[in-house]
Parts: C-alpha cells; structure tokens; sequence
C-alpha cells in the first residue's frame, strides 16, 4: 500500500474538506426549502428539526442550528461562498449566522479566520443574552383565576404575580416550551404560546401524579350511554366539555376516573381508577424502552406508558400491552388518527391515518450513474451525477 508524505495527505485533505462544505451548503439550501413546503409533515414529526434528527441520526440540538444557519445563509452570501470554498468549515458558519448581517459578514468572516469555533458560539451567547434582558418585564399584584366559555369547551386562566414570584412561573413555562413536543400546525413562531399553554399543563399533572391524595387529584369524566354511542363529547367534573379521543388520551395518560350515566344522571358504572403501571412495572417499562417507540424517536422527555390496546377498552396494563410514548407522539394515536400494532416479535409498526405502514428514513439508496464530466469543473471527480431513484418510498 502506497503512504503519501504528510504535506500530500494534507492537500487530498484540504480538497476532501472543500468537497463536504461544497455538499454541507447545498445539504443547508434543501432544508430550508424543506422548510418552506412543509415537506416533513406527514412522517410522524412534530417538526422540521424532528424530522432531521429522526431521520439522519443528528442530535434535535445541530437539527435546530441547522436550520437557522439554512434560512440565515440566504442573506449572507459572502458566508456562504466561504463555506463553498472551504475557507470557513460548517461548525464556524453556523455560529456566525447567529450574528452576521449584510453588513458586517465580511469584518466578521476575516475575524473568524483565526478563532475557534467556541469562540464564535460564546460571543453569539452574549449577544442573545443582551437582547433577552430588554424584554423582562415586572408584575405588581397577586391572583389567579379562570373562567369557561365556548359552551363549556374552554377555559381562560389568568394570573397576575409579583415579579420575584412571576419569574418563577416563566422560567419554568419556558423551560417546559423548549422541551414539550409541538403538535402539526403549531410550528411557526406563533405558536410558542400554544407550546407554553402546553408546558403549564405538564407541570400541573407532574403535580397532581405526586399528590397523595388520590381523590381530590383525579380527573372525573361524566359521561351516558347515548353519548359514547353516538361518539360525543363527555363532561369533565367542575369542568367543560371534552371530545372523546380526547377523553381516550386522558385515561391513557392520566389520573382519570370515568362515571357512565343513565339519562337521568344516575351512575350506571364506575370506571376503574387504576390504569397507572405499578413502580416496578414502570422500571422495567423504562429499560426495555430506554425512549419513545416511534421509529426514530427516543425521547426521554414526557414519555409515559401507552397502552396498546387502550385501557378504556379494555386494555390490560401489563408489559406485553405497553409502550413508552411520547406526549407528542401519543397525541397523534389519540387525535391524529395513527395507530400501533405490536408484531410477533415485540417490535411496534405505526401506521398513518390512511392505514399505510410509516417507515424510517432515509430512502434506500440512490443508484448513481455518472454523467458527461462537467466542463466548467475540468475534473473528473467534480463530475455531477444522476440519480435514479427506485420505485417509490414512504
């Protein structure tokens, strides 16, 4: 085996690096047209980053950094020749898209040269934390109430807290916002309130899953014969009104206890209370799935056990009926029309509201047949490729 010098390895290694940032700029342009056409949905994420993490085994943490520096290269085009030529490698630009403009990628691309990677990200940290600091605000008085409207199918909280308390609540909103999963529709920037609302509830039902007294924790669903017949919607106790898939996700996931009822109100039959595994079942729950069973998914964060065959119909709880889900994926069992079917050998197959079977990316992979060497490259191994895809992959 022929070994090159050292300084002839460098140079096939300074071509092979130009080569993947050449191909990192043009993986960065894809996804943020996959993010403009939405093109992830329908694969069992709950967002873009989701889908890249799943799909091309990357932490949710470099999908997310991958996305920024997609949509922010589009308005740098001198970072972006840069990363084209290799003269600055991914992890650098990434950090400065966190701060560049128009105006000042040059200046900063020649101070990037000859700094780290680290130092990059720290100065982009003190910069976001400058910006944080000018939207703090404060509160005065101290309340907390609520009220339903929309017939009974909503209900409005509001709370007005001093700032050394108020703070409190938003860190812990906020921290919550950046883990919870974020539903389909949800995605944009708008709706990091719909994620907050969804953050105040999981740490209200971290609260209620601890308190000892079972009763006054548990929700009630009051509902009558005709009523889950007719597939409508049942009545939550001192609450509103929930639509029944709801009503499922809540008795799978939830202290609930369900009260069926006759037409004049009388109690017909009490549902069992006891849906939660036992501590030792959800240990072993825990290490046969170390995180979420949809393909690809493994988050640790808001997972609970699912039952298979669900609980409100007559669902065993027991290992060989249980999976750790997470909320995010659990909602589309409940709401979104996916189901789950448990094969002979243990593994879950989910499948999608039209009943086809969802499969993990990436595709098989392409069949590559060169074509004519490019004239303006004037190297064969810049020649471009055609892709032959075969027949179809969902």
């Amino acid at each position: 085996m022929h070994v090159e010098s050292g300084e002839e390895l460098s140079h096939l290694l300074d071509s092979e690096h130009a080569r993947m940032c050449e191909a990192q700029l043009g993986m960065f342009r894809l996804i943020a047209e996959m993010d403009r056409c939405d093109g992830w949905r329908d694969a069992g994420a709950r967002d873009l980053a989701h889908w890249l993490a799943m799909r091309y085994g990357i932490s949710n943490w470099k999908a997310q950094r991958w996305i920024a520096a997609a949509h922010g290269l589009e308005g740098l085009p001198a970072i972006a020749t840069a990363l084209r030529s290799g003269e600055l490698g991914p992890d650098k630009v990434v950090e400065l898209t966190r701060l560049a403009t128009p105006e000042t990628e040059a200046e900063l691309i020649r101070w990037a040269r000859s700094v780290s990677s680290g130092a990059i990200r720290r100065r982009a940290e003190r910069a976001e934390r400058r910006s944080l600091d000018d939207v703090r605000s404060t509160e005065e008085s101290r309340s907390c109430s609520w009220w339903f409207y929309d017939d009974g199918r909503r209900v409005c909280v509001t709370a007005d807290l001093p700032a050394s308390r108020g703070m409190t609540l938003i860190r812990a909103v906020n921290r919550g916002a950046e883990r919870v999963p974020v539903m389909p529709g949800e995605e944009d920037e708008w709706g990091i309130d719909a994620r907050r609302a969804d953050a105040l509830v999981a740490l209200a039902a971290g609260g209620l899953a601890r308190d000892p007294d079972s009763d006054r924790s548990t929700v009630v669903v009051h509902t009558s014969l005709q009523a889950l017949a007719a597939g409508e919607g049942s009545e939550i106790e001192e609450g509103g009104i929930a639509h029944p898939e709801t009503v499922h996700r809540l008795m799978c996931s939830g202290r609930v206890q369900l009260v069926i009822e006759d037409e004049a109100g009388n109690p017909v039959r009490i549902g069992r209370m006891r849906r939660e595994p036992s501590p030792w079942m959800m240990r072993q729950l825990r290490h046969r799935d170390p995180g979420c069973r949809f393909p690809g998914c493994g988050t640790r964060s808001f997972a609970n056990a699912h039952h298979v065959r669900w609980w409100s119909r007559g669902g065993p709880t027991d290992l060989d009926n249980l999976l750790l889900v997470c909320s995010f994926h659990h909602r589309l069992v409940h709401e979104y029309g996916w189901s789950i079917r448990l094969q002979p050998n243990g593994d879950a197959a989910w499948f999608r509201p039209d009943g086809s079977r969802y499969r993990l990316g990436p595709a098989p992979p392409l069949e590559l047949a060169p074509a004519e060497d490019s004239a303006e490259a004037g190297d064969a191994r810049q020649a471009s490729w055609v892709a032959i895809r075969p027949g179809g992959w969902r």
